[in-house]
């Protein structure tokens, strides 16, 4: 099950982490987009995960992903690391048995969990959302899977997000920028967070945005959520960078499940998207597994078509105005 090629620094790991040679049980991991592989082993009877990075680029950084991994774990926040070897390429971490997380807890808990992320150390590495968005769209645009009529709208309105949304030094924090449900754990007591390759520095909101999708359903709700992260009511310059943010990540979402989705050839729509709400809740289930190419376009236009509703809305000139409003008196 472990590749040949990595099984000698897998013993190692074991000999150094627990004295032993072998594992009493393995599992393989599917869930989730990244390249590394992930067990579920047991040793001594005890269960840890085994994460073996299988190729090291601009995102799968052994040095920075271990290092973003254990300030998280010494912040209680991320599992405990048994293990981590840069030039190997494997770390060891405890293993969380995760429990169902309602909902209502998640947003009461997972606000407070992100200032705590967003507090830790400074990571080298700075790439902020817009600059994401960019380069996805750009290569959305040179893969030419969509009709340039069925997307200049939706560029057109993003365009006028991008001018507007400001790029704060104050509010560019360490992030974790994968905070979907399979990278969050609730053992029943704890909130753990998991999976740090995509670790960087970015702006606040780009968390705050991403969790929200998944725990957020009105703007009530919306309300509660950003008063428990802030400290105090976020107030309308708070309120209407979250909107603008969201739209950024709606894209940079879009475009990125799309090309991946597509592998380069045109698409052709034969149903209705799903719902948002309905897809996101099904994510949280478990029920969608993103391995799945057609999945992984169906999921792109979720977020392609709640781009274009959030954007279509009243409230999205509003958002503009507003921030556009705050920096210019600034």
């Amino acid at each position: 099950m472990i590749p040949e090629a990595k099984q000698e620094a897998v013993a190692c790991a074991l000999r150094e982490a627990f004295g032993v040679t072998d594992f009493e049980d393995i599992r393989l991991m599917t869930a989730g987009l990244s390249s590394a592989l992930k067990f579920r082993i047991v040793v001594r009877g005890s269960p840890y995960l085994l994460r073996v990075i299988m190729r090291t680029d601009a995102i799968n950084d052994p040095t920075r992903q271990f290092a973003c991994m254990k300030a998280a774990a010494d912040a209680g926040i991320a599992p405990g690391v048994r293990y981590a070897n840069i030039p190997d390429r494997i770390s060891i971490t405890d293993f969380v048995e995760p429990r169902p997380f309602p909902r209502a807890q998640a947003l009461a808990r997972l606000p407070l969990t992100l200032q705590v992320v967003h507090r830790l150390p400074a990571i080298p590495r700075v790439i902020h959302t817009l600059d994401m968005v960019e380069g996805f769209r750009q290569k959305f645009m040179a893969a030419k899977i969509l009709p340039v009529s069925e997307t200049v709208e939706l560029f057109d309105l993003y365009a006028r997000t991008a001018e507007a949304y400001p790029r704060d030094d104050q509010d560019m924090v360490s992030c974790h920028n994968d905070l979907k449900p399979e990278n969050i754990l609730f053992d029943g007591d704890r909130v753990w967070l998991v999976d740090w390759e995509a670790a960087f520095m970015n702006d606040r909101y780009a968390d705050l945005a991403l969790v929200a999708n998944f725990v957020v359903t009105d703007e009530e709700e919306e309300d509660v959520y950003l008063r428990a992260y802030f400290g105090e009511p976020a107030g309308e310059y708070r309120r209407a960078r979250f909107y603008l943010m969201k739209q950024a990540l709606h894209m940079a979402y879009a475009m990125f499940l799309l090309v991946l989705g597509s592998r380069g050839k045109p698409i052709e729509w034969t149903e209705d998207a799903p719902d948002f709400r309905h897809f996101h809740d099904r994510i949280r289930a478990g029920a969608v597994n993103l391995g799945d190419d057609a999945l992984k376009l169906q999921y792109g236009r979720v977020h392609m078509n709640r781009a274009l509703q959030d954007m279509r809305a009243p409230r999205f000139n509003e958002a503009l105005r507003v921030v556009s409003n705050h920096h210019a008196m600034a």
